[in-house]
């Protein structure tokens, strides 16, 4: 029974084939669904900047994997129960498969008179983690505490989206990390670090990857009870630093930014922060963006604004505002040399907060074409909303600055 499936790695007629130039699809069995129901799949399809969902049938899994696999997709990962299959293809078209035995299998979902949701998630429920145990997540027999239970899934969910970063060879293989040369991630706003401390353990004990973290916040009493954490499980590399983002400043090398729910404008430092240092690697998720929407207040309903009718209602405003704010970030980030993706964190029941701006250093350089489209699209979008935004501010303040372009 298949369980998981990965392709990547697509090929020039992609778009051609499929309707769309999808850069990944990832598949896995949906285990949230009755049992009768369980040989049904979720995929996730991966363009540059969107991810679109569908269901299939395990017949249709398999059909899309056999005509996909090693021609569409040149790399491609199923894992059954007991072994991992990778297809791959050769610039020649030559595909060849791998067969791995791993150990172990999948944990099944269990009947009790009501139906379980289980997921297969990077942190499982049923094994002890350290680190969730001591924030009261997890139980130390590794049973996930039931109002706990929405952190858990945010954190694995927060993970997969890293894991699908790593998982690329041009992003792992560009250093060769060691000890003496770890991945350096800053987490700026990390709060109590739910995720700072689920970051280390995945590098650490998932990847096995050497990393070096930094939680930046300006809670000095939060930071306290983080540091003695860290030393309480033993957490040698990492380190926790009260501060606030627009001032920080460190001459380490910087692979990977996290900031999450970072108040306002303390986004747009944060993401100055990781263009100016390089960062391989961006992960924000974006809060109470008062900017846009103060600035758009002016605008009167009864005007003749193509914007009135939104700017009538304040939650719409609210809302637009945050919108129009993570959109010119995008832009600017393409325009300095990253490929991004707008993509949902959680879901809109936990909080209306859940867009996560995921961007990934480009390996090459984009063209120029590319990126006076992209200027076009912001200015064009700045100019008839009226208003200025600060990292676009930041960055054309600092004309001199080295972006690694």
């Amino acid at each position: 029974m298949i369980f998981t499936a990965v392709l990547s790695k697509p090929s020039k007629n992609c778009a051609e084939i499929l309707g769309r130039a999808y850069i990944k699809v990832r598949i896995w069995k949906n285990t949230s669904l009755p049992i009768k129901k369980q040989n049904e799949f979720h995929a996730e399809f991966f363009t540059d900047k969107q991810a679109f969902q569908k269901n299939f049938s395990l017949e249709q899994v398999q059909e899309f994997i056999e005509k996909h696999a090693g021609t569409t997709f040149k790399n491609c990962i199923v894992r059954t129960e007991t072994e991992e299959i990778t297809t791959m293809a050769n610039k020649r078209g030559e595909i060849k498969t791998f067969t791995k035995k791993i150990s172990g299998c999948p944990q099944e979902p269990k009947f009790t008179g009501s139906f379980n949701r289980v997921k297969q998630h990077i942190l499982q429920e049923g094994t002890p983690v350290p680190f969730l145990i001591e924030l009261g997540i997890m139980t130390r027999e590794g049973k996930v505490v039931a109002q706990k239970y929405d952190k858990f899934r945010q954190i694995n969910r927060f993970l997969e989206f890293i894991d699908d970063v790593t998982e690329s060879v041009e992003f792992l293989n560009s250093t060769p990390y060691t000890a003496e040369n770890p991945l350096q991630i800053i987490d700026f706003g990390s709060g109590k670090s739910y995720l700072t401390f689920a970051i280390q353990h995945f590098f650490s004990e998932v990847k096995k990857i050497p990393a070096s973290i930094t939680g930046l916040d300006l809670k000095e009493d939060v930071i306290q009870n983080c540091a003695k954490l860290a030393d309480k499980l033993g957490c040698a590399n990492m380190e926790f630093k009260v501060g606030n983002i627009a001032d920080y400043k460190s001459e380490k090398k910087t692979d990977i930014v996290v900031s999450l729910h970072a108040c306002d404008t303390a986004t747009d430092f944060a993401l100055d922060y990781a263009v100016k240092h390089n960062a391989k690697a961006i992960f924000s998720v974006p809060c109470c963006q008062h900017e846009i929407n103060m600035q758009l207040e002016k605008i009167k309903p009864d005007s003749k604004s193509p914007f009135a009718s939104i700017m009538k209602y304040g939650i719409l405003r609210e809302r637009f505002s945050a919108l129009a704010t993570d959109a010119i970030r995008a832009e600017l980030l393409e325009q300095n040399g990253y490929t991004v993706q707008l993509l949902e964190f959680i879901d809109m029941s936990h909080t209306p907060k859940n867009i996560l701006i995921r961007a990934v250093k480009n390996q090459g350089k984009k063209s120029e074409a590319q990126t006076e489209a992209s200027k076009c699209r912001m200015n064009s979008l700045i100019e008839q909303l009226g208003c200025s935004q600060t990292l676009e501010k930041i960055f054309h303040s600092q004309p001199h600055i080295e972006r690694g372009l």
